[in-house]
Parts: C-alpha cells; sequence; structure tokens
C-alpha cells in the first residue's frame, strides 16, 4: 500500500521532469508572394510534415519570407533566415536554391523545383550531393523540355514554328533552353525564343508571337508563368496558340496540354527530407530524388476553343482529361 502511494507521488513529478521536445524552426524562402496560387502547395508541404508528427505552434516553427516575385530581395531574406539560425532551410525554386546556397555552407536546404541541380553548380551528384544541399529536382534532367517539344509536334504540321517563352532571370532558363534546341534540331522543327522578365511583358510577347506566325507555344517552367497561368491561358487562347507546361495546375487554367510530375506531391514529399534531417541524417548523404511518374494532361475544352483536334493516339495515352 505505500508503495502503491509512493508511486502516485513520484510518478507525477516523473511526468513534470521528462524534456520538452525541441521546437524545429524551418526557414521557407520563396521567391513567389503567399497568393492563391501556390497555397495548396504550401499546404500540401504542411500536411507532410504533420504526417512526421510536427504541428505548428506545438513542436514546429516555419520563418515564412516571400520575395513577392522579386529575386534581387532572395540573398537579404535567405540572410534573414541565416540569422534566425533555422534548422533548415526550403526553398521550392532555382532562384531561391541559389540565395540560399550562397547565404550558408553550414544550415542544411531542401530545395524544390531545380531542374538540373548538377548543373547549375549546386550539388556534386545525385547519388551524393555533398555540401549542405539535398532534396527534389523538378525534372528527370533537362530531357524533360525536350519531351513537351516532341508532344507538341504531335498536334502541329511539321514546319510549324513554335515559340519557347522563358524567364532569362530563371537559373535554369539557359540549360532547359538548350535542350529545347536540341530537340528541335533532331525533331527538324524551327523555334522563336522569346524572353518575359516582369508580367507586363507578358502582352508584348504574345503580339511578337502572333507577328511571327507562330503555330504553337512551348512554356519553359518558371515560378511567374506558374503564378500568372491564368493570364497566360487567356492570351494563349485569344492568340489562338496550343501551348503546353510541365505543370498540370497550368492545364487546369486552361492552356492545352501539360506533362510533368505532380508539384503537389513533390510538395508533399519535401516534408520526408526534412524530417530525415531533423532526425540526424546529413544533407551530402541524402540522395536527390528525381520525379518517378510524369503526368499526361489534355484540356479538351481548350481544345474546342481552339478549333484543334487531338489525336487519338495522344488521347488515350493522357492521364487526365479535361472535359
Amino acid at each position: 500500500m505505500c508503495a502503491f502511494a509512493l508511486s502516485l507521488f513520484l510518478d507525477p513529478l516523473a511526468a513534470e521532469t521528462q524534456p520538452t521536445p525541441k521546437l524545429a524552426r524551418i526557414g521557407w524562402l520563396s521567391i513567389a508572394a503567399r497568393t492563391p496560387e501556390v497555397s495548396h502547395l504550401i499546404e500540401a508541404f504542411s500536411q507532410g510534415l504533420r504526417d512526421h508528427g510536427y504541428v505548428e505552434g506545438q513542436n514546429l516553427a516555419i520563418e515564412y519570407r516571400f520575395a513577392e516575385g522579386k529575386p534581387e530581395r532572395l540573398p537579404g531574406l535567405a540572410a534573414e533566415l541565416v540569422s534566425l539560425k533555422v534548422d533548415i532551410i526550403v526553398t521550392p525554386n532555382p532562384a531561391g536554391a541559389q540565395a540560399a546556397a550562397q547565404a550558408t555552407k553550414t544550415i542544411p536546404i531542401v530545395m524544390l523545383y531545380v531542374a538540373d541541380p548538377v548543373g547549375s553548380g549546386l550539388v556534386a551528384s545525385l547519388a551524393k550531393p555533398g555540401g549542405n544541399i539535398t532534396g527534389l529536382a523538378a525534372s528527370a534532367g533537362r530531357e524533360i523540355t525536350g519531351k513537351l517539344l516532341e508532344l507538341v509536334g504531335e498536334l502541329v504540321p511539321k514546319g510549324t514554328l513554335v515559340a519557347v517563352l522563358r524567364n532569362p532571370t530563371n537559373p535554369d532558363a539557359a540549360e532547359m533552353s538548350s535542350e529545347v534546341e536540341r530537340a528541335a534540331r533532331v525533331l527538324g522543327m524551327h523555334l522563336r525564343m522569346l524572353d518575359v522578365r516582369v508580367p507586363n511583358e507578358l502582352d508584348s510577347a504574345f503580339g511578337a508571337m502572333i507577328k511571327a506566325r507562330a503555330g504553337a507555344l512551348l512554356l519553359v517552367a518558371d515560378t511567374m508563368f506558374f503564378l500568372h497561368r491564368g493570364r497566360v491561358a487567356s492570351l494563349a487562347v485569344k492568340s489562338r496558340l496550343p501551348t503546353i507546361s510541365a505543370s498540370s495546375e497550368m492545364a487546369e487554367a486552361g492552356l492545352l496540354m501539360s506533362y510533368g510530375p505532380s508539384l503537389t506531391h513533390e510538395f508533399r514529399r519535401a516534408a520526408d527530407y526534412v524530417d530525415k534531417i531533423l532526425k540526424g541524417a546529413k544533407p551530402s548523404d541524402i540522395p536527390i530524388e528525381q520525379p518517378a511518374k510524369f503526368e499526361l494532361i489534355i484540356n479538351l475544352k481548350t481544345a474546342k476553343t481552339l478549333g484543334l483536334t487531338i489525336p487519338q493516339t495522344l488521347l488515350l495515352r493522357a492521364d487526365q482529361v479535361i472535359e
């Protein structure tokens, strides 16, 4: 009886002396503003963290830093996160990854949506990144851009001029442009490269495509196009241009077609990398993951608006058809 009474007295004391779980502090560095266009991706990352038991306000704090579409702000925001001594910096775009890499060589960095981490100099290799950076590549190498051009070739007559829209301030733009040019030479297709640095240049770019009599448009992946996908889709339809992108959200917004990995899945998967690092794994030893599944999405509503007939062979390969 005495022993039982003693245990009742000691157990609460034991509970009181249990160490408080360490608060995980994550820095989120994004070139984009926090808008409805990206909220589902941030939520996918947060859900991934919750799946691992990390809950904001309990054992997790996230320091969000958004550059509001101004890449020149990224170095300063990265420096802020370093000064806060966050445990990990997560960055979902190439410019953010470059800024974070320049700001710290010690704080682990988890990157997303970088097309060629090795070619851009962020890591030594995909299998053994080295340094303090790991994460997920945006595609299975630069070849994804060439694949987009192949799909365009199935839609338009041979000899059609294909416009290629890119943001030259994106660190990945040069590599992906080189790949699409290589693919064009192989496929015997003619290209017209157009640069758009800010959203206000979109109208003039589409005007240039019409003047050049382009018959299709390929979008080189970029956060700006993603954020303004409704406007891009509207201009593409107005210009009567069948347009393809690597993002499913672009097809859902009204572009004709998309082919690429699921961004929602990738953002949720990034939480797995965060969990590994918080549990002691070194970024240098965590292989960079490339997407294993690519989705082909065709917007038939847009095809009808454009008066375009999608080949049955292409429709049968589609993972999703928007009607």
